[in-house]
């Protein structure tokens, strides 16, 4: 034992501490070209995402390498390649692809017009002839549509004072489209971006790191911004008139938009690269923490003390049917069978549909052990932020893991019952999960007709199905074999061979009753939330 300690010991002596691949640093030389990527457009109103370039937006020409990244179709719409994603992007509904804005490191910018922007005089609605790229942009306003960017692999977010109990800077992830509109006053676009990148000087190395992205949305007259936007002229995007978003009348609507940016660079050696994720983590939606944390704990409490309350109940019921059984007095009461003699040779009886207890009892074993390694290769590190989609994939590949102690599960239970079955080692396998990728299928149906960034692809699908068949249905079967080699547990009480007939239930213990009653406090949380 004390060589394996000082084994131990000796590989921490020597060893070395590592980045994971995809979240290491990056050093930017003076001058070095860093690329703005752009990813969804999300929105709390809808949490329906959709692309970026689905809208009236600049399009980018070519990479900061100088490849293409446009794609024109047979039909004359135009597509932008993304980058290639992982499984848990794609269900996250992530869609990140290049944009026209590219810096130069450590390089101010006063102004930089990018490009403007004209509607399809023939993309109009038949009856109405009102613009359907400016009618489609303006309902994004309208349901308060974040844009959200990527510069070095740090999400871009706006910056505010919180005055709430902890005060101190709030990072809220993305920068609105613009300001919704009314019927008195028309939506306004946000076209003019301010960028400022923080960073800093990386230690015994050439070149300076990333630890910030923040932004500053303004809306400019597009007249402005073709005259006055230049890279070496002072430009105060403050100081001119908002550019509005009319779509009708017809006759009045916006005839073109014009986007443009501006960058300022800052050095910040408080923070550093390690900890550049730290403002986001610290503040997401900080406004509604209280408010989380006090229907969390509220849900809990109740939870715990209504399962207290009726352990007590039954306990105590209990201890008093033993203590007339066990006092001298009472012998002619202890021949009666009432109390727990009225129910001991029922307890332990197969229920009324054993084999789906014993699945769900596997598939929830299964989700057990998946949430628990989740969590610990979260807590060593393994599943940083910076790895967009890592903690999705990273699920979805250890639930079909699990499948072996769901099969496991599922085979000592059964086995427990006595109805050894591999009918119910399938079900297993296929119940729960057929029922989520069921919903899931029906959910992409309507995202894939909503046009949504979120709606998965065929090939992604056939790839889960794969996952699901070939790898987590085998690995299920495997558990069971294993389980069904153990010996079955045996029951403290002999199971009566006349089944006692059970009372008919009240109308207030039907099942349909007692199942709307539980769900009826998780519910109201959660719709609180």
């Amino acid at each position: 034992m004390r060589l394996y300690v000082l084994g131990l010991l000796g590989l921490l002596v020597i060893a070395n501490a590592f980045y994971l691949p995809g979240v290491a640093p990056r050093e930017y030389q003076m001058g070095e070209w860093v690329n703005v990527k752009v990813n969804s457009i999300k929105s709390t109103e809808t949490a329906i995402p959709y692309d970026m370039y689905s809208l009236m937006v600049c399009y980018p020409e070519k990479s900061v390498d100088g490849k293409s990244v446009v794609e024109v179709k047979k039909s004359g719409k135009v597509k932008v390649k993304g980058e290639a994603e992982n499984l848990g992007e794609i269900l996250w509904g992530d869609s990140i692809k290049p944009s026209r804005y590219n810096l130069r490191m450590q390089e101010d910018v006063t102004c930089q017009k990018v490009c403007t922007t004209k509607p399809n005089p023939k993309n109009v609605e038949k009856k109405s002839r009102e613009s359907i790229p400016l009618k489609r942009l303006k309902r994004r306003i309208d349901e308060q549509y974040r844009g959200h960017m990527i510069l070095d692999n740090l999400p871009i977010s706006e910056v505010y004072i919180w005055e709430g109990g902890a005060r101190g800077l709030f990072y809220r992830r993305g920068y609105p489209l613009g300001i919704p509109g009314n019927r008195t006053h028309h939506s306004v676009v946000y076209n003019h971006l301010a960028f400022t990148v923080k960073y800093h000087k990386a230690e015994n190395l050439p070149g300076w790191r990333i630890v910030g992205f923040e932004v500053v949305p303004y809306s400019v007259l597009s007249s402005s911004i073709d005259s006055d936007c230049k890279s070496k002229a002072d430009f105060d995007a403050e100081k001119y008139p908002e550019q509005k978003l009319v779509v009708k009348p017809v006759e009045e609507a916006t005839k073109y938009l014009s986007w443009s940016y501006s960058v300022k660079w800052a050095e910040d050696k408080t923070v550093a690269w390690s900890s550049r994720w730290d403002h986001y983590l610290r503040s997401s939606d900080a406004s509604a923490a209280n408010i989380h944390w006090f229907a969390i704990v509220n849900s809990l409490m109740i939870v715990l003390c209504l399962t207290g309350m009726v352990a007590m109940i039954l306990l105590r019921a209990l201890h008093k049917d033993f203590n007339r059984y066990n006092n001298p007095d009472n012998e002619d009461e202890a021949q009666e069978e009432t109390g727990w003699k009225l129910v001991h040779a029922d307890v332990f009886r197969p229920p009324h549909n054993s084999s789906f207890l014993a699945v769900y009892v596997g598939s929830g074993a299964q989700l057990f052990g998946m949430c628990c390694i989740t969590l610990t290769f979260a807590l060593l590190g393994f599943l940083s932020p910076a790895r967009r989609g890592g903690l999705m994939t990273a699920m979805l590949v250890l639930f079909a893991l699990m499948g072996s102690v769901g099969g496991f599960a599922t085979a000592i239970v059964s086995n427990m019952f006595g109805q050894r079955s591999w009918n119910t080692i399938i079900l297993s396998g296929l119940w729960v999960p057929g029922k989520a990728f069921g919903i899931f299928f029906v959910i992409n149906l309507i995202l894939w007709a909503q046009g949504a960034a979120s709606a998965v692809p065929f090939y992604v699908l056939l790839g889960l199905i794969a996952l699901w068949f070939f790898v987590s249905l085998p690995l299920v079967c495997f558990g069971a074999a294993v389980g069904y080699r153990r010996g079955a547990i045996q029951q403290p009480k002999p199971v009566g061979t006349i089944p006692r007939p059970i009372p008919e239930a009240k109308w207030h213990m039907r099942p349909l009753i007692v199942v709307l009653c539980t769900g009826a406090v998780p519910f109201g949380a959660v719709f609180i939330e």
